[in-house]
């Protein structure tokens, strides 16, 4: 019983450091506010607006009912403790245990929104896939990659938007933009920044040898007024159209609707190609370059985060933060966290969540200082 009672004098102090962590007293203010936001009548007549007044409510919603059913739940527990130690009831001790062996597992949870501590971390990410060195392979690689991160997004119940995607001269692509939208989606793909290796019998290689290919992966925070942060000078822009190759109604194939933009002082290029017009796609297009900019000058301003974009490195040997081996053994590994799975085609196949959780981890213990 002893140890039992020492478990949850540890996880009255984890919820106690969870009251800091998760804003507890700002988020009880803040609620009420949102409540009167959400009755609104008019609401809806921004969209914009309401979305972002009802994805805040929620996820202020979340925390507080997490918060207080684990605070509830210790309360019974203690109680349960107790009683079980008044009546020398093994039956009740033994249900107090389950309990509390129960919540251990829901702090290990609660635990990871304490790792999310960037002012970015819990909003939408803007995401790019680009292949590199090793020819078609690398263009079969990035496409292996949309598809695994897709999957993540699903099996999470994200949003996941394509909004670009280009096409490799034989297979797979050349490069690929895309929006996942949910909660903390930029706190967790953040992990992902940088270029991924991939080492496997070469489907196109009528010998069967083994190839090396990379791809990188990018990703910068859905920024709602990035817009109005960031001034872009037309003279810096350097607009193309182009037909667009995808799905995105009748006029797809028929008309130039497809919009790239090259920022000329950042090379920065953004393009779009799903929206049913020039315009709108020329609109999304811009709004993408600015959230861009506005993180490039956060990279700017702090040296850590520039270390881990990773941007000067070329996607070739030596540079990956990530390998993917299926030939001649099983394994994915992060070079960073050091984390390691034996199921390479779970993580493809969108079980990538778990590298995601440890590079967090190890960040948090300082692991990127080294």
């Amino acid at each position: 019983m002893a140890d039992l009672t020492e478990e949850l004098k540890a996880l009255r102090h984890e919820l106690d450091e969870a009251h800091t962590y998760l804003r507890i007293e700002e988020l009880r203010a803040r609620l009420p506010q949102l409540e009167t936001e959400m009755g609104r009548p008019d609401l809806w007549d921004d969209p914009e607006r309401a979305r972002v007044v009802q994805t805040e409510f929620t996820a202020v919603k979340d925390d507080l009912d997490l918060f207080d059913r684990l605070s509830g739940e210790i309360e019974d527990a203690d109680a349960m403790i107790e009683l079980a130690r008044e009546e020398s009831d093994q039956d009740l001790e033994v249900e107090a245990g389950e309990l509390v062996s129960g919540l251990a597992d829901e702090f290990s949870a609660l635990q990871l929104r304490a790792l999310f501590t960037g002012g970015y971390d819990e909003g939408d990410a803007v995401c790019e896939v680009h292949s590199g060195a090793g020819g078609t392979d690398s263009q079969d690689w990035a496409e292996m990659l949309l598809s695994m991160y897709r999957k993540w997004a699903q099996s999470r119940g994200f949003e996941f938007e394509l909004t670009d995607s280009q096409a490799g001269q034989e297979a797979g692509i050349t490069s690929a933009d895309f929006v996942i939208r949910g909660r903390h989606a930029y706190g967790w793909l953040q992990a992902e920044r940088g270029v991924h290796r991939l080492v496997r019998i070469s489907p196109f290689d009528s010998n069967a040898r083994r190839h090396t290919a990379f791809a990188s992966f990018g990703v910068v925070p859905y920024i709602e007024d990035a817009t109005d942060q960031v001034d872009i000078d037309e003279k810096d822009l350097r607009v193309d159209v182009f037909r667009s190759s995808g799905a995105g109604g009748q006029h797809v194939n028929t008309t130039d609707s497809a919009v790239r933009i090259t920022h000329l002082p950042s090379g920065i290029v953004v393009s779009c190609q799903n929206e049913r017009s020039q315009h709108q796609n020329k609109d999304r297009c811009m709004q993408m370059l600015a959230m861009k900019l506005v993180d490039l000058e956060r990279q700017k301003r702090e040296a850590k985060l520039a270390e881990e974009a990773g941007e000067s490195k070329k996607v070739e040997w030596g540079s990956q933060i990530r390998s993917y081996v299926l030939q001649p053994y099983q394994q994915v590994k992060d070079e960073r966290s050091g984390f390691t799975s034996g199921n390479p085609d779970g993580v493809l196949g969108g079980e990538v969540g778990q590298f995601m959780e440890a590079w967090l981890r190890w960040r948090r213990a300082g692991g990127d200082k080294n």
